[in-house]
């Protein structure tokens, strides 16, 4: 910029001087005879002045907005705000993007999008906030107006997307029923007859087919047919030979993946494109149709059931028969919009949480034998302190719920894999009154919360300098399982929103990893990209490609060596 200037500013010999002014002269007047065209070149020293001070403005401002992530966490640009930054993450692995930037702000940041719309959040990982917003001061942070509009279309006004009455009316029935003796006894029944009877032969008829399989999909196959059973008392059949085509479960994925789309889209244009039925918003439409299609028909075919054999009422155990016979707070049956909303939240709580922990569980085991040797020796151990050891073909070993539950170091090794992969990354809340963190991050009403709970497992701060690291042991006292605060692993979420279905979450995902490991070695296919999905639930975006290799007695035995 210097150089120019000294070069259109050269001073002028006095003898060169007259000679200029004489040719300026006479190009001037010619200029005149031509027409009065001014000569361009008189403009040319004003224009490379005026391009100099755009691109000093420009440095400027790409350095003063660069500054500000040493101070903000990501760099703040006129207008847009944070959103390149957001686009740019979400072109890679967008939950290892909001990790980076919650460790670089030590657990809490403020994201900042377009001034006109309403992308503006705080995201924190620090349990300290964490157990203020769920459980210090819950009733502040609800789930929200912003998050409930955003899942309404899929989740209307189900237990994960409502608030106050609605919300406690759903919980108190589901934990009463949860809680129930019969329940119990038919969640361990059920699960039974699924792995035994249609899990293990699919992977057994794969092992003697040489083929692999995508064991995400087998997974949430087993799942899907689980919750069915037990919340709404039907048999959707998924987990089949031949493993027929479920329009529901592909309609569900895709509406859950349509969905997450809305929370980085500025809310008016998610409408819009809603109203124009355009893009992601007319894939969210249909895939919602087929969602509805299978809850319709749940519901009519349980409520002829229910109107043909009034007796059986009382009998059944599932959820849904427990709320239809129920009332509203004004003494009326519930809505079959309601009951479906009931169906849809149960199938997301029940199918996709268990089944893609499972599947995030196996990957990281092909990648750490070490941890499944001492999985398999503990699994060995417990089945030899049986009288009746000997099992055939005839009579294969079925684990006993007390021996499941005595499975410690098969739970730390679930605990660990939920706490690097969480079936639910990442969470919202929506604050209703001014308030300040315990780390001292001020909160106006009205500013929209997000709790990274996958940041959370990659914090040094919390889980110490090995916290990337598959590492089972952390949660073992002298051999023996040792829960966290729900505040610092919060796979389950924590407060009066705990997960209902905890305990039965990992007896599920224990009794079928354990009937699995001690059947066959599960190996990931070579170069198979296993990346996360952006959606509600952490799918692996590529499924789980393995091929199973069958155990034989010699390699049992050996493992029940090393467990002495």
């Amino acid at each position: 910029m210097t150089n120019h200037t000294m070069h259109y500013y050269k001073p002028l010999h006095p003898n060169s001087m007259s000679t200029t002014t004489s040719n300026m002269t006479s190009s001037l007047s010619s200029g005149c005879h031509a027409g009065n065209i001014v000569s361009p070149r008189l403009f040319f020293l004003p224009e490379i002045q005026i391009l100099e001070l755009f691109l000093a403005l420009l440095v400027f401002i790409v350095i003063h907005s660069l500054r500000q992530q040493k101070r903000q966490g990501l760099p703040v640009w006129p207008v847009v705000g944070m959103l390149p930054s957001l686009v740019a993450g979400l072109r890679v692995d967008m939950y290892e993007w909001i990790s980076d930037v919650l460790i670089r702000q030590n657990g809490t940041f403020e994201f900042k999008g377009p001034s006109f719309t309403n992308l503006k959040c705080v995201i924190t990982s620090d349990p300290r906030n964490i157990e203020h917003v769920l459980k210090t001061k819950f009733s502040v942070y609800p789930k929200g107006k912003y998050f409930r509009n955003a899942l309404q279309d899929l989740l209307g006004d189900g237990i994960f997307n409502a608030d106050n009455e609605i919300w406690q009316r759903q919980r108190k029935t589901a934990s009463i029923e949860f809680h129930s003796t019969k329940f119990r006894n038919l969640t361990t029944e059920s699960l039974l007859e699924l792995v035994h009877h249609r899990l293990l032969p699919v992977l057994e008829d794969s092992v003697n087919q040489s083929a692999c399989i995508d064991l995400q999909d087998i997974l949430l196959r087993l799942t899907f047919d689980n919750v069915c059973m037990l919340a709404f008392g039907v048999d959707p059949g998924c987990l089949s030979p031949g493993l027929p085509e479920i329009p529901f479960a592909q309609s569900f994925e895709a509406a859950t993946e349509a969905t997450i789309i809305r929370f980085v889209t500025p809310t008016l244009i998610w409408k819009a494109m809603r109203y124009l039925n355009l893009g992601p918003e007319k894939k969210l439409k249909q895939s919602i149709k087929g969602v509805d299609i299978f809850a319709d028909e749940v519901i009519r075919t349980r409520k002829k059931e229910l109107t043909l054999q009034s007796g059986d009422k009382r009998q059944r155990s599932d959820l849904l028969t427990v709320f239809m016979g129920l009332k509203d707070e004004q003494g009326q049956s519930f809505s079959h919009k309601f009951l479906r909303d009931i169906c849809v939240n149960f199938i997301l709580a029940g199918r996709d949480t268990s089944s893609v922990a499972l599947s995030w569980f196996f990957w990281l085991l092909d990648r750490n034998p070490e941890v499944e040797k001492r999985i398999l020796s503990e699994i060995c151990r417990i089945a030899g302190e049986r009288n009746d050891t000997k099992t055939d073909a005839e009579c294969p070993l079925v684990f006993r719920p007390e021996e499941v539950k005595k499975m410690d170091y098969l739970q730390a090794a679930l605990s660990e894999s939920l706490r690097l992969y969480p079936s639910v990354p990442v969470d919202h809340k929506e604050v209703v009154e001014d308030d300040v963190f315990p780390d001292g991050t001020v909160v106006k009403k009205g500013t929209k919360l997000v709790y990274a709970i996958y940041a959370m497992g990659r914090m040094e701060s919390i889980w110490g300098q090995d916290c990337r690291e598959f590492k089972p042991e952390r949660w073992l006292r002298d051999s023996r399982y040792i829960s966290e605060s729900a505040y610092k692993f919060t796979a389950f979420n924590g407060g009066p929103r705990l997960c209902l279905g905890k305990d039965f979450a990992y007896y599920q995902m224990k009794f079928v990893a354990a009937s699995i490991l001690y059947r066959y070695r599960v190996k990931v296919v070579e170069n198979h990209p296993v990346v996360p999905k952006l959606a509600l639930t952490m799918y692996i975006k590529h499924g789980l490609k393995v091929e199973l290799c069958r155990r034989d007695d010699s390699q049992l035995e050996n493992y029940l060596k090393i467990s002495h």
